[in-house]
């Protein structure tokens, strides 16, 4: 059997990157618009966006996502890319902040939006996200016909799931994106991960994302044993694990095309990844 065409996640920006970090992050509408311009170039079949306010700073305004979305799709490849807006919790946990970018119509409506599963901590910082605030973003979501991007950080999360679907919140196709690596969640281990994808729905599509110094290794077990990868700068900065060479998107995008290449497995192409999801096309 030939080895299912794969696919491209872009985290592109995240709401941590700044430029002292790494200048090829993204940040203003611009440089976000051009580096994924660049990525379409590339084959990328779903884009994770985070806005950022005139200061660099992560933003939950629904007016700059709408403009991000807007300019996207008059990019050669932008009506057919998926877009996914970030609903994250780890500044501003109420409901009604992180829901307004889901009210976006017309044009500059996202075809997905991030769904955390549970609080969890990062390094230095937490994410809050209470069950029920879980329950009416998923709701929100399912209203406004914006599939969810599931955010799986660890066994936990894989049950939640399971129990948003009984509810009725959550409905199919299912795609998750299983992140390993962080410090209080799943790490980048085959059993690891082939328990989290054991607890997802029958015929979810996963991508595998890893954090930091991981992500390359959670990639490269994404290609061998999943739907895909989710990879850019918002999870890791670097080239290397040994931090010599600053990464950039573009860059990143083809290291997972070459490996992808000698593992003689395709890409998929954004109308085929459309309708995995039950995305309808744009007219």
């Amino acid at each position: 059997m030939s080895p299912l065409p794969y696919i491209i996640n872009l985290a592109g920006t995240g709401l941590v990157p700044t430029h002292s970090m790494n200048p090829h992050v993204p940040l203003s509408h611009d440089e976000i618009v051009d580096d994924v311009a660049r990525c379409l170039e590339l084959g990328v079949q779903i884009v994770h966006l985070h806005a950022r306010d005139k200061d660099g700073h992560h933003s939950a305004d629904p007016e700059r996502y709408g403009r991000l979305i807007e300019a996207i799709r008059m990019l050669p490849g932008g009506r057919e890319v998926i877009l996914c807006v970030s609903t994250s919790g780890r500044q501003d946990a109420s409901f009604e902040s992180r829901a307004r970018v889901l009210e976006l119509d017309g044009l500059m409506k996202p075809d997905m939006a991030s769904l955390t599963l549970s609080s969890l901590n990062f390094i230095q910082q937490a994410s809050i996200n209470p069950p029920q605030t879980i329950r009416r973003l998923a709701q929100r979501m399912l209203e406004q016909g914006i599939r969810p991007e599931l955010e799986i950080f660890d066994l936990g999360m894989a049950n939640f799931l399971q129990v948003l679907i009984r509810e009725g919140l959550v409905v199919g196709p299912f795609y998750a994106n299983l992140l390993l690596g962080n410090i209080a969640g799943a790490q980048v281990d085959e059993l690891q991960l082939a328990v989290m994808r054991s607890l997802l729905p029958d015929g979810a599509v996963c991508s595998v994302a890893g954090i930091g110094r991981q992500q390359l290794r959670a990639n490269m077990m994404g290609l061998l044993s999943a739907d895909g990868v989710r990879v850019g700068l918002e999870d890791n900065l670097w080239m290397d694990t040994g931090r010599t060479e600053l990464a950039d998107n573009p860059k990143l995008i083809q290291r997972i095309k070459r490996i992808a290449a000698e593992l003689e497995r395709p890409l998929a192409d954004c109308s085929a990844v459309r309708q995995r999801l039950g995305l309808a096309g744009l007219s």
